[in-house]
């Protein structure tokens, strides 16, 4: 469980489905079971515990680090920054007319080995240069094959967004667990009856206690001045 939990926390972002099917499989694994303790397994030992012990701790540092990973799979993977850089940083008409060729650098053929030089290209040499997905300055440029300064401004896009999606789902995340509580109202209301009914019932065991004792010594008592002889009992009245 633990670790079906891992997997679908830490890497959601990349199948975002595994959520629903990880539930379908628990629904069908509760049911299996259920099915096992009642006819198949002799009825186990039911013991107490105050909580799951060092799984708790485990769990809440996966779910934290579920949070990091999610933010860089989405920041890095997707084409969602790059292109709100472009459209409010670099387009000239605010619209995304021109993203395609804006996000491809271009490679000098050439500049190529020769023993990787591709076949088609000895055939047919009128192809001077390519096109690759990066953010580089174009052959000739005294910084030619460098990043662009807007390969650094994506980046600095992606880090925000990293910094400030943990920020908003830890938010999230501290206030759901502040708002629903570890122990159920209706269940603290038990244990403080459950608590009552105790000491009331260690009170009246006390209470109980004390009169047999009073009543032991009162018992006794008279068999003890019964016991004395008759002068002794005559000597006794007399103090008295």
């Amino acid at each position: 469980m633990v670790i079906q939990f891992g997997f679908i926390t830490l890497f959601v972002a990349s199948f975002p489905l595994a959520p629903l099917l990880a539930l379908f499989n628990n629904i069908v694994e509760i049911r299996v079971d259920a099915w096992k303790f009642t006819t198949q397994f002799r009825r186990p030992v039911a013991s107490k515990a105050r909580n799951i012990g060092a799984w708790q701790e485990i769990l809440n540092a996966v779910a934290i680090l579920s949070v990091v990973t999610n933010a860089f799979i989405m920041a890095f993977t997707s084409d969602m920054i790059p292109r709100m850089v472009y459209l409010y940083a670099y387009s000239k008409d605010a619209s995304m007319s021109g993203y395609i060729n804006n996000s491809l650098s271009v490679y000098n053929i050439s500049q190529i080995h020769p023993d990787n030089m591709p076949e088609d290209y000895l055939h047919d040499n009128s192809t001077f240069t390519c096109r690759y997905r990066d953010y580089r300055y174009p052959p000739g440029h005294e910084r030619q094959y460098t990043h662009t300064m807007q390969f650094w401004h994506i980046l600095a896009a992606k880090m925000a967004f990293i910094i400030t999606m943990e920020h908003v789902v830890f938010v999230v995340k501290f206030f759901v667990a502040w708002l629903i509580p570890d122990v159920p109202s209706d269940v603290k209301a038990r244990i403080k009856r459950e608590r009552y009914l105790i000491q009331e019932y260690l009170r009246k065991y006390d209470v109980e206690s004390v009169k047999l004792q009073l009543s032991a010594s009162f018992i006794t008592e008279p068999q003890s001045e019964t016991s004395l002889t008759p002068g002794e009992y005559e000597m006794v009245s007399e103090c008295s």
